[in-house]
């Protein structure tokens, strides 16, 4: 599998060349030249595989033979390490929860995979390797905790100051060691434009060898792929048909929901897909008129999600060969309130017991709009992800909640450590200054 720019794809690339990298030299983000199909029997009987089995069929085709098949399925293995379970809410509607993993958010998954596949790329090679990443939330603690104590790897976190949860914080600037957490004066997409930046500063490359783990890096957004297998299998498990599924996808930076996207080019039968975003709605806007016209981020209760302009929506235009209408068979998008998430917070705990965070709460309301506009899309199982616990927005959350919340022991011990970050303005000159002498 070769992998090309989205900006020229004359540019081709190994996959081992694409995780090193990260982003293209043209600052393009990366994409394989051909979507593998998935097995039919696979597809067919997904309740006769184990989870890991699935994993390793839907993710080899783009790997090949660059790492061998026992190596890959160990990283499989350690990625997987936890539950995905399928939580009904309603006779027709379930939660896909990933937040059962070490930092209590989706992003643990792709962190966890990445870590692995550099981890093995890097093994034979003594120059020290800089993973840098810009975070809204969950990103940087699931990256810290995926790459902590890996060896000759040092991990550099840029995350917008008062813009994201205490325990988000807590996680990503407590682990110390090879973690460093650079707190920006600004916004996500200050920190995004500012890791982008120095991918493309080669006077900083030569001083440094970067990579990212964004899901702007391939081996953070495939294994993706994932949770909507799983999720099918499980479904199947209660009773719905596969080809019957809607999905709903808090996005932020839409590598969660491209990666389901891709899942469904390589032959998973999934009815449709709903990207829900906060108000920051530069992807509603373009579904209804066409225009791709990013605002400045808004601060929200959803912040893992406060991103104005979503680095893998080139990716999902791709899978759709750059046609709106294409597009519109396959995706439906959906902005909701602060407001809006809050009542559906309260409104699902108190039907249904069901506690949600607000991005799931977004999720949620996504789903119940798309339903509501297509009559049900004829008796569709919907299926919404819950991508963080509520304990992580705890502080946040309605006060009629909060008592309510779980809160895990290894949460509560967070709360003592102590914060250690280093603050930068939102200027790409002094985080340049920073790594050439840090």
């Amino acid at each position: 599998m070769q992998y090309f720019s989205l900006q020229h794809k004359q540019h081709q690339v190994s996959f081992e060349q694409a995780v090193v990298q990260g982003l293209a030299p043209d600052k393009g983000l990366y994409f394989p030249d051909h979507i593998p199909a998935l097995e039919k029997d696979l597809v067919d009987f997904l309740e006769n595989y184990d989870d890991f089995d699935i994993a390793y069929r839907a993710i080899q085709p783009f790997i090949g033979e660059e790492i061998p098949a026992a190596k890959l399925q160990q990283i499989i293995q350690d990625t997987l390490s936890f539950p995905f379970p399928l939580q009904p809410v309603t006779d027709k509607i379930f939660s896909l929860e990933l937040f059962h993993g070490p930092t209590l958010a989706f992003k643990d998954v792709g962190a966890r995979f990445m870590a692995g596949c550099l981890g093995y790329f890097r093994r034979n090679d003594e120059r020290p390797v800089t993973v840098l990443v810009a975070t809204s939330g969950d990103t940087g603690g699931a990256v810290a905790h995926g790459f902590h104590h890996v060896p000759g790897v040092r991990v550099v976190i840029l995350y917008p100051s008062g813009k994201v949860s205490t325990l988000q914080e807590k996680q990503l600037t407590t682990l110390n060691g090879n973690i460093t957490a650079l707190e920006i004066q600004g916004s996500f997409d200050d920190c995004q434009r500012m890791v982008k930046t120095a991918f493309l500063d080669q006077e900083l490359q030569q001083h440094s060898l970067l990579t990212s783990a964004n899901s702007i890096n391939v081996a953070r957004w495939l294994p993706q792929m994932f949770y909507y297998l799983l999720a099918a299998k499980q479904a199947k498990a209660a009773g719905a048909q596969p080809d019957n599924i809607v999905f709903s996808v808090p996005s932020g930076n839409f590598g969660n929901i491209c990666a389901g996207m891709m899942a469904a080019a390589m032959g998973l039968p999934i009815q449709h897909f709903i990207a829900s975003t906060n108000v920051n709605d530069t992807v509603p806007r373009f579904m209804q008129n066409g225009r791709y016209e990013p605002h400045t981020a808004t601060p929200t209760l959803s912040n893992a999600m406060d991103v104005a302009d979503p680095s893998n929506f080139v990716r999902i235009l791709e899978l759709s060969a750059n046609s709106l209408p294409a597009l519109q068979e396959k995706l439906s998008s959906y902005s909701f309130t602060d407001v809006q998430t809050v009542a559906a917070m309260q409104q699902i705990w108190q039907e249904f017991g069901y506690m949600m965070d607000p991005h799931g709460a977004v999720g949620y309301l996504g789903l119940q709009q798309y339903l509501q506009l297509t009559a049900g899309a004829n008796g569709a199982t919907g299926i919404f992800l819950e991508t963080a616990h509520p304990v992580k927005f705890a502080d946040t959350a309605p006060a009629a909640l909060q008592t309510a919340i779980t809160i895990p022991d290894r949460v509560k011990a967070l709360y003592s450590l102590e914060k250690q970050a280093v603050q930068l303005p939102a200027e790409y000159a002094a985080l340049k200054e920073w790594m050439m002498h840090a």
